[in-house]
């Protein structure tokens, strides 16, 4: 009779083990393990306030909170609904999905950023937004994104911009 508590566990810890391979399986080959989308990934903080916790659940500890609603973040991991995110200076944690969004924002790097008319240097300029302002992601071509910020919209150099991946191409 003691074999088969035994054989029992075997099998739950057999279980888990089968279970963590598959999902860093899929994850190694770029894909996340519950939502199959790529990682990473960027989005934006959907609340104006989230908390950013220790692991993927309740129960863990409360690290920081992050305040900046639309702010971007990078999903590097997930777990069932818990997203491990970071921010632009690589501050983060484990939040819960329900705060975060698929709208695309950016972080200006630069302490000016101008905005041009046209992807293109010598285009006009159609407003400036300072270091650390958040602007709206539009289409992306291979180094220039397309910005809308407090009513001003125009294109910026992509190497300018936390928010966007460098070879990342947006229609």
């Amino acid at each position: 009779m003691k074999f088969l508590p035994r054989v029992a566990a075997f099998a739950v810890v057999a279980a888990v083990a089968l279970f963590a391979v598959a999902g860093t399986a899929r994850a190694a080959d770029g894909r996340g393990p519950v939502t199959n989308l790529p990682l990473p990934r960027f989005v934006s903080l959907k609340a104006s306030e989230g908390n950013v916790r220790r692991g993927p659940s309740l129960t863990h500890r409360i690290d920081w909170i992050f305040v900046r609603r639309d702010m971007p973040l990078e999903i590097t991991a997930e777990y069932g609904h818990w997203r491990r995110v970071r921010d632009r200076d690589g501050a983060g944690g484990w939040v819960h999905y329900s705060l975060l969004s698929g709208a695309r924002t950016v972080l200006v790097e630069p302490e000016m950023l101008e905005l041009h008319a046209k992807p293109d240097e010598t285009s006009a300029v159609t407003a400036q937004l300072s270091q650390r302002v958040i602007a709206r992601l539009g289409t992306c071509s291979q180094s220039w994104c397309e910005l809308e910020a407090a009513g001003h919209s125009g294109w910026a150099p992509k190497s300018a911009l936390w928010g966007v991946g460098a070879s990342e191409i947006r229609e």
